[in-house]
């Protein structure tokens, strides 16, 4: 096994998982206030990335094709409302739905191989779709409401990297785009905010200003980790390593930050887990048989 790719993925992953203590630092800003940051200063830094890296060009030719540009465009509506639910989720103490969302992530995956690209279940998968269902109806029960912002961020990044299959684009230039994209509607949100008086980054404390100024860094440094995780490991190897990033953020929301988490949490997200079990052994599964050269064509592992 790559250790080089290990170390790669542990620190993207885990930066992921890390990252609602730095959300947390801006709590007293409203969420979409925090993602106009985010999204200027991403766009900042990685076209600065992009010209020091001597890059400008590839970054520069998804403009000069129509099909990338449409599918780009679609990819940074479903990114930023996964930004903006998942700051909304962490700066009012959701942290532990939001986890959920990223556990259920994977298997929201398979649903839409079935549906938009007309792949086949095997028996491990349709077991593993019927237990998550059953761990959301106790989610459903537990939180006495359906859990939007857990199927929110499942959908919004389900259907981002299925629209990521239609451009096949370095994890960077994909990003310079997506906010470049979205950055006119940021740039027009600071500008009114700020004329009106009701913006509050520029109240914050001096170290929590440079912090939010610092937010592209915070956006771009794990996707460059994965970048090189996934240049160096199998796509199951990471596949492993993904569920690191809601467990931090679980274990952060209720040991760090109190959240509630009762015995119908548990049960659900056991529920869960135990549909993630049965989908990675789906996985195991089916490289053995593409190792023999016998495995059938199933969701998700193309």
């Amino acid at each position: 096994m790559n250790k080089k790719g290990i170390v790669y993925a542990v620190l993207a992953y885990g930066g992921w998982g890390l990252l609602p203590v730095y959300w947390k630092l801006f709590a007293n800003l409203s969420a979409i206030e925090v993602l106009a940051h985010r999204v200027l200063w991403s766009a900042v830094f990685v076209w600065g990335l992009l010209y020091v890296t001597g890059r400008l060009r590839d970054g520069l030719r998804i403009a000069q094709n129509p099909r990338y540009l449409a599918w780009t465009t679609i990819g940074a509506m479903l990114i930023t409302i996964n930004w903006l639910t998942y700051i909304y989720a962490v700066n009012s103490d959701h942290m532990v739905e939001a986890s959920l969302g990223y556990y259920i992530n994977p298997l929201v995956n398979v649903l839409l191989g079935i549906v938009f690209l007309r792949e086949r279940l095997n028996a491990w998968q349709w077991g593993a779709l019927a237990v998550a269902a059953a761990g959301v109806a106790v989610s459903v029960w537990a939180y006495g409401r359906f859990p939007w912002i857990a199927i929110a961020l499942a959908i919004s990044f389900g259907l981002y990297g299925l629209v990521k299959k239609k451009v096949p684009m370095e994890a960077m230039e994909s990003l310079t785009w997506e906010t470049t994209l979205v950055l006119p509607l940021s740039l027009l949100y600071l500008a009114v905010t700020h004329v009106q008086g009701t913006d509050g980054a520029w109240s914050l404390p001096p170290a929590h200003l440079i912090l939010l100024l610092f937010s592209g860094l915070a956006t771009a440094l794990p996707l460059l980790w994965f970048g090189m995780a996934a240049k160096a490991l199998s796509m199951v190897t990471l596949g492993f390593v993904q569920y690191l990033s809601p467990t931090i953020t679980l274990l952060l929301g209720v040991f760090v930050y109190h959240e509630t988490f009762t015995e119908t949490d548990l049960l659900a997200f056991a529920l869960i887990w135990t549909a993630l079990v049965l989908y990675s052994v789906s996985s195991l599964r089916h490289v053995r048989r593409r190792q023999m050269g016998t495995a059938p064509q199933t969701v998700g592992m193309k």
